[in-house]
């Protein structure tokens, strides 16, 4: 009889996707937060009366004051206000123009096209960045991220996804290796390291120096508008 050959399918390659500065433009959450407090004077009354507090501790850390400021923000949103005040903005948001990466969109689409597994691994919170994906047509997209909890004033912050967390995250999900990255910054050095590939968005020569030398390889760079 004739030997059958052996065709193998391909692998599924997993391809992470960092958000802020990459998908899109800029913070979305720092946009959301910025969006909240223009429409309260309450918050921004809050926020003074907050900043003699956030002014001492900001020397020794930075995160706690600016954790403060989003605490002030999200006061009186219960889970389900919150969840209600993210879908409208997101909905708000993708209709701004030039507000989303188109090329880096285009990319992400690709890969699904290719078969590959994408996962959007961001400092984000949850609820927000699935809106706007949802809201691209990206349902299909697995997202880790940032995320909230529910207190006796209003959402508090949880987890934030950020550093040596998104590694810890994608293990949780049991995500144990990927093939390609894609980041704007040097703080996602630690889920940048595993990768196969990794590319650097927007970054300047300067900027793709120090994560090369941080990873000890040479890495992708491009610019995507």
């Amino acid at each position: 009889m004739p030997e059958t050959a052996d065709v193998s399918a391909p692998a599924t390659r997993t391809v992470l996707f960092d958000f802020d500065g990459v998908l899109i433009h800029g913070d979305a959450f720092h946009l959301f937060m910025r969006e909240l407090y223009r429409r309260s004077l309450l918050r921004k009354l809050a926020a003074v009366l907050a900043l003699p507090w956030m002014v001492v501790v900001a020397p020794f850390s930075r995160r706690l004051a600016t954790r403060a400021l989003i605490h002030v923000g999200l006061l009186g949103l219960n889970e389900r206000r919150y969840k209600n005040v993210v879908h409208a903005f997101a909905e708000s948001l993708v209709r701004r123009p030039r507000q989303f990466s188109r090329d880096g969109l285009q990319v992400l689409r690709r890969h699904q096209a290719e078969g590959d597994r994408v996962i959007v691994v961001t400092g984000c919170e949850h609820a927000l960045v699935t809106h706007i994906l949802d809201q691209l047509g990206l349902k299909e997209v697995d997202v880790l991220a940032s995320q909230l909890r529910p207190g006796l004033l209003g959402m508090r912050v949880k987890l934030h996804n950020i550093g040596r967390r998104k590694p810890a995250q994608l293990a949780a999900f049991g995500v144990k290796e990927w093939q390609v990255a894609y980041s704007d910054s040097l703080v996602d050095v630690p889920m940048l390291k595993p990768a196969g590939e990794v590319v650097l968005v927007n970054g300047t020569p300067k900027l793709c120096m120090k994560l090369e030398k941080a990873l000890g390889r040479t890495i992708s760079r491009v610019d995507w508008f």
